[in-house]
């Protein structure tokens, strides 16, 4: 039986224990669905477990690695996307281990992290699956690391398995960050932490109150997938479907498809994945799509631009799809992910600002039409935690209007970075002077304390307007140039925005020291549809070097064009504008011909 409701959440305490829960009380109830596409034109292969076949994997893969490893030693998930990942994560929590989600060496691109990782995390074991144990067993250290494949576990080993206490102070997992601005560096996120997240995440999406299915597939490994399409179904009680980034990439008409098919889909995708829908999926396609059942989809870039938006729902207006699902949210990995999110059900929340002010510290508004203004999507409110907007560097907190770094805190902020106690006392117990432009309340039934009494330190950069966050962006990728202060996603957009050859969301702009002060770099990756012998790269480079120089009163020291593939990206798909600059200062990007131009 396989009702559409499910039950009330109940109170336990760790995602263990809820397995157990919906186990013995809704056990034929479909829990995990994972839709493969082993062929280009596969409309999708469905393998589901319930939650009694889910306990039982779960119960047998937790007594093989207690076998293993001690309590509290680590287990690096080296799975492909698929039920094993979700087993091997929630066995490992079950055993009193703790997770690392990673991914196969064969994920391209990757190898030289995945390596770093597994270096500082040091796990006793490796969980991944027999078509990939050959890869992962020549990648690792087999002297001190043991391997296990998942799905050679057998049903019969769940039999011996004597339930471990888990603490729910203690470290589940460690979600190692994406390396978008500096080295990844693991966050020990606790039990109490991700089940509270989890719940703060449903909240915010009316997911509490109302049945949903959870489809996604932003990959396990990183923040958002792991809570949106593991942890809070594991707390609700509700259905995750499943499917591969890969898949996405390839035809993005699956994803659109499965949330047709399910009804108030919940999924999330960044700014990138919206606009790639709207200009990939054909009209053939589209005929057979209704999205009108659709209850949230979550964009969770920094910042959420609202013409993404735009472009998605007048793409899909035609299948039913209403513009209020669009629900721009904030969050990172130290707070587990989700931090604050706009409601689903109220329309986009747009704000104009003047360039010249924000430069300046101020969020002031500009009419929308000016060439000069900055448009950026409100991400709502916190979702049961507090927030503050401060002075990055005496910590004052600012009023509503001032930019500053964006502080929180919560019962989902983690306890700080593994074997790193100078980075964890800076970045996680950080104090504020002054008590406005606090937002924010405790709406899970729990206080809005991080355990520690400290704020965490974001990094980010925004500010509060009308009761909603305004995200600017990253503090360690601002621009300075002459004492003004510039966002390199803003210049991105405008480049983007000049020449169609330029591909969206895979360029980024930096700063480079010169023999006057800073130089500001472009570098933009070129659309798939042509190459740099079809372009007049000197035209194209003079149009973006005056459009830049128009709307942000910027001189371009260089442009670099590169084929697409070049410009790196985190492995949860962030284009790295730290390691672009590395590569830039090495040379690597000399060798595209004809595709550099440097001003005298």
């Amino acid at each position: 039986m396989d009702s559409r409701r499910p039950p009330l959440a109940p109170p336990c305490r760790t995602l263990p224990d809820l397995v157990r829960h919906w186990a013995g009380t809704t056990p034929d109830r479909r829990a995990f669905t994972y839709v493969d596409h082993p062929a280009p034109h596969s409309r999708g292969v469905h393998r589901t477990l319930t939650w009694r076949r889910l306990d039982v994997r779960v119960r047998a893969l937790a007594a093989r690695l207690a076998e293993e490893a001690e309590p509290g030693a680590r287990v690096a998930l080296l799975c492909p996307q698929g039920t094993e990942y979700v087993t091997g994560f929630l066995a490992t929590l079950a055993a009193g281990l703790v997770a690392v989600p990673l991914y196969p060496p064969s994920l391209p691109g990757h190898a030289d992290r995945l390596a770093g990782v597994l270096a500082d995390a040091a796990p006793t074991v490796v969980v991944t699956t027999s078509r990939a144990r050959a890869e992962v067993r020549d990648f690792c250290d087999r002297d001190t690391v043991r391997v296990v494949a998942a799905d050679d576990v057998p049903d019969s080993a769940a039999d011996t398995w004597q339930p471990v206490p888990v603490d729910e102070r203690a470290t589940a997992y460690l979600q190692y960050t994406s390396g978008s601005t500096r080295a990844p560096a693991g966050v020990e996120i606790t039990h109490g932490n991700v089940v509270a997240n989890a719940r703060q995440a449903l909240s915010a999406y009316g997911a509490d109150a109302h049945p949903v299915t959870c489809v996604g597939w932003l990959p396990l490994y990183h923040d958002m997938g792991l809570v949106l399409s593991i942890a809070a179904p594991v707390v609700r009680g509700t259905l995750s479907v499943l499917m591969d980034p890969a898949a996405f990439l390839h035809q993005p008409v699956r994803w659109l498809r499965l949330l047709a098919a399910h009804p108030r889909a919940l999924s999330a995708a960044p700014n990138f994945a919206y606009d790639y829908c709207s200009s990939a999926v054909t009209a053939e396609q589209k005929a057979d799509l209704r999205l009108d059942g659709v209850a949230a989809l979550i964009n969770g870039s920094e910042p959420v631009r609202p013409g993404t938006a735009d472009r998605f729902h007048e793409a899909f207006a035609e299948q039913g799809l209403a513009p209020e699902t669009h629900c721009p949210s904030y969050g990172l990995a130290e707070a587990t992910v989700f931090v604050s999110a706009a409601r689903p059900g109220e329309p986009l929340r747009r704000f104009a600002l003047d360039r010249d002010a924000l430069a300046a510290g101020k969020a002031l508004p500009a009419r929308p039409d000016d060439p000069r203004a900055v448009l950026l999507a409100g991400c709502g409110a916190p979702a049961g935690q507090l927030l503050r907007v401060t002075d990055p560097a005496t910590g004052a907190v600012l009023s509503e209007g001032e930019i500053g770094e964006i502080r929180v805190q919560g019962p989902n902020v983690g306890r700080g970075y593994w074997n790193r106690e100078a980075d964890t006392r800076r970045v996680f117990r950080a104090g504020t002077a002054g008590t406005a432009g606090t937002a924010g309340t405790a709406t899970d039934g729990s206080a809005a304390t991080d355990g520690h009494g400290g704020w965490l330190r974001t990094g980010d950069l925004g500010t509060v307007l009308d009761g909603q966050l305004v995200v600017t962006g990253r503090l360690k990728d601002l621009i300075v140039v002459d004492g003004r202060n510039h966002y390199p996603q803003d210049v991105e957009g405008t480049v983007q925005d000049t020449h169609p050859a330029v591909r969206r969301d895979r360029l980024a702009a930096f700063s480079v020291p010169g023999p006057a002060g800073e130089r500001v770099v472009v570098v933009a990756e070129h659309g798939r549809s042509t190459s740099l012998a079809e372009l007049d790269v000197p035209a194209l480079v003079r149009a973006v070097r005056g459009a830049v120089s128009s709307r942000h009163g910027l001189r371009l020291a260089d442009v670099v064009l590169v084929p697409p593939g070049t410009v790196p990206r985190t492995s949860s798909g962030k284009v790295s504008r730290a390691l672009t600059r590395a590569r830039y200062l090495e040379g690597a990007y000399s060798a595209a011909a004809g595709a550099s131009e440097v001003a005298g």
